[in-house]
């Protein structure tokens, strides 16, 4: 699912030059860069589960400019 973002992080660089993307976690209250951030342990581990799975699905395709 496509999520347009405002975010400016690495990934718009690295975009450039190969496929990228970004993986949000929900904070409360919504706060972000700033010291009160918090997000909960339950959507930090949903996080990595969705990181773990999309790095073990690439690891199923042909190479870049493999057909």
């Amino acid at each position: 699912q496509r999520m347009p973002s405002g975010a400016g992080h690495d990934a718009q660089m690295l975009a450039r030059v190969c496929p990228s993307g970004m993986i949000f976690v929900p904070s409360v209250k919504g706060i972000s860069h700033n010291p009160a951030v918090f997000t909960e342990t339950i959507d930090l581990i949903a996080g990595a589960n969705i990181l773990l799975h999309t790095m073990l699905s690439l690891t199923t395709l042909e190479p870049l400019g493999d057909k």
